[in-house]
C-alpha cells in the first residue's frame, strides 16, 4: 500500500493520461482506478487510521492533528493538548484505541515507511525512524525546504523497494509525502507536484520490476491511494488572533501552555479546527447548555467569511450543523443509522433523510459538496476527544498562517469534495466498488487470507 499523500484523483488521472506516470497507468490498465472518500478531518496522520486500522480517526482517538485532552490523563503536561506535528508524533501509537488492532499487528511480518501509525512494527521494520533520518526530516520541514522533501521521498521509496526485494513480508505501507508538501507550497497542479508524483511512479515501477523478476508479481497486490486532496487558499483566518481581538484568552500550538485560557484552538490541515470551551470541565459539555455562555461566539464565527460549516455537538449521538446563509439542521445517529433533519435550512444541501444505513448515507451525499458527510460528521462528533465547536473552512480559506514553515497556497482538512475525494489505484479489479478509505484495511486482510476483525468501520471490496 503506497500513500501518495495529498494527491487529488483528477490530477493523478490527468497525469496518467498525459503519459507522465507510465507505471501507474499500467496498474490502471490492468486493474482499476476508483475515486473514494477519505475521512474527516481530511489530514495526514488521522486520515492514515482508515488505511491501517479500518476505522475512522475519531473512533480510534485521533480527532485531529491537534486536540485538547479534557481528561488530563493522556496529555498530562501543562496545556493538556496534543500536536502530532513534531516531537509529540511519538505518542500516536500510545494515544490510539488499544482495542482496535493495526494491520501491522495482524499481518506479520510487515514494514512501514513514514507511517504516522506504527503500532505492531518492530524498530527494524520502521523506515524513516532512525535518529539521523528524523533529524534530517525535521530540518527539512522547519526550513521550509520543499525540494528537500522530494529527496526524502526518493530515499524512502528506494529503501522500501529494497526491503521488499530482499526480505519477504506480508504487508508493506509506504507513505510518500512530497505531493502534499509541494501542493501546500505551490498549488496542487504545479509542475513540482508532477516531480513528486514521478517519484511515486518510479517506486511502483521498481517494486513491480523486482516482483516480476523473482516471480512474485502474480501474487502481489500493489495499491496506491491518498489520505486527502487539496484546494487553493487565498486567505488565512488566524483564529487565535481573531479570538484574542474579541477578548478571549486562547491556548494553541506552538505555545499551548496558557493555564488561564478560555478557548483551546486546535487546527488541522489547516482547513478545519476544534474549539474547546469551558476548559476547567473534565467531562465533555454539550450544547445547548453551553449556549447560555457561548452562543455569542458561535454566532460571530458564523458571520466570518472563512466559515463554511459550524458543527455543535448536542450529545454523543447528535449534533447541530449550521452554515452561513443556508440555515441549520440536526444530525442524529444510532449504531449505523443516520437521520438528517432541516431546522431552519439545509446546510449540507442534501434534503431531509431518515434512518439511512452506511451505504444509503454514502449514496445520499456522494454527489454533494460534502461526500459521505453524514457518516464522517457522526464518527468525528462521537469521539470524546472532539471539540465543542467544530469548524470546516470555506473554499479559499484556512485557519492558520503563523508558524507554518511552508506558506500555504493550498490546503486541506475540511469536508469539501476537493479534500474528501481521493484516488485508489488497484493492480487487479475488485469484486465490488470501493467506496471509502476504511475499506482498504479489511480488503488487504482479505487478500492476505486473514479474517478482518468484527469491529471495523469498513468492509472488504475483494
Amino acid at each position: 500500500m503506497i500513500i501518495a499523500d495529498g494527491v487529488r484523483p483528477d490530477v493523478l488521472a490527468l497525469s496518467m493520461d498525459r503519459g507522465e506516470l507510465p507505471a501507474l497507468a499500467a496498474l490502471r490498465h490492468e486493474g482499476q482506478l476508483s475515486t473514494i472518500t477519505s475521512a474527516f478531518p481530511s489530514v495526514t496522520g488521522p486520515a492514515y487510521a482508515p488505511f491501517l486500522m479500518g476505522r475512522y480517526p475519531g473512533s480510534v482517538g485521533l480527532p485531529g492533528l491537534r486536540w485538547y485532552d479534557r481528561s488530563r490523563r493522556v496529555a498530562r503536561l501543562p496545556g493538556h493538548s496534543r500536536s502530532y506535528v513534531g516531537a509529540e508524533m511519538r505518542f500516536v501509537d500510545r494515544d490510539i484505541d488499544r482495542a482496535s488492532p493495526t494491520i501491522f499487528e495482524l499481518a506479520k511480518p510487515s514494514v512501514g515507511a513514514l507511517s504516522v501509525i506504527g503500532r505492531g512494527l518492530r524498530r527494524r521494520e520502521r523506515i524513516g525512524q532512525s535518529p539521523a533520518f528524523v533529524a534530517r526530516a525535521a530540518a527539512t520541514h522547519f526550513r521550509g525546504n520543499v525540494r528537500g522533501w522530494l529527496a526524502i521521498d526518493r530515499q524512502v521509496g528506494e529503501e522500501a523497494a529494497r526491503r521488499l526485494r530482499t526480505e519477504r513480508m506480508r504487508f508493506a505501507f509506504i507513505a510518500l509525502t512530497g505531493i502534499d508538501k509541494t501542493s501546500h507550497a505551490e498549488g496542487h497542479n504545479a509542475p513540482i507536484v508532477i516531480d513528486a508524483m514521478r517519484i511515486v511512479d518510479d517506486t511502483v515501477a521498481e517494486i513491480r520490476s523486482d516482483a516480476e523478476r523473482d516471480g512474485r508479481w502474480n501474487r502481489m497486490h500493489l495499491w496506491v491511494g491518498s489520505d486527502h486532496g487539496h484546494s487553493r487558499i487565498l486567505e488565512h483566518e488566524d483564529l487565535v488572533a481573531l479570538l484574542t481581538e474579541w477578548g478571549y484568552s486562547t491556548l494553541a500550538h506552538p505555545w499551548a501552555f496558557n493555564a488561564s485560557a478560555d478557548v483551546a484552538v486546535m487546527v488541522s490541515g489547516n482547513a478545519m479546527t476544534h474549539l474547546y470551551l469551558d476548559l476547567d470541565q473534565k467531562t465533555r459539555p454539550w450544547w445547548p447548555s453551553l449556549g447560555e455562555k457561548w452562543n455569542e461566539l458561535a454566532d460571530k464565527l458564523l458571520e466570518r467569511a472563512s466559515v463554511d460549516l459550524l458543527i455543535l455537538p448536542t450529545s454523543s449521538r447528535s449534533c447541530e450543523i449550521r452554515a452561513p446563509g443556508r440555515g441549520s439542521a440536526s444530525l442524529t445517529w444510532q449504531e449505523s443509522s443516520y437521520s438528517y433533519t432541516p431546522i431552519t435550512g439545509d446546510p449540507l444541501g442534501i434534503g431531509e433523510h431518515s434512518s439511512l444505513d452506511d451505504s444509503d448515507a454514502y449514496d445520499a451525499t456522494i454527489e454533494s459538496d460534502y461526500p459521505d458527510g453524514l457518516v464522517q460528521i457522526a464518527h468525528l462528533i462521537s469521539s470524546p476527544r472532539s471539540g465543542d465547536i467544530v469548524l470546516s473552512a470555506a473554499r479559499d480559506w484556512d485557519y492558520r498562517a503563523r508558524y507554518e514553515p511552508i506558506p500555504h497556497v493550498s490546503s486541506h482538512g475540511a469536508l469539501h469534495r476537493e479534500h474528501m475525494l481521493v484516488p485508489l489505484l488497484l493492480n487487479r479489479s475488485p469484486a465490488s466498488k470501493p467506496r471509502r478509505t476504511v475499506d482498504v484495511m479489511p480488503s488487504a486482510l482479505t487478500a492476505l487470507g486473514i479474517s478482518p476483525p468484527k469491529n471495523l468501520d469498513g468492509e472488504t471490496f475483494l
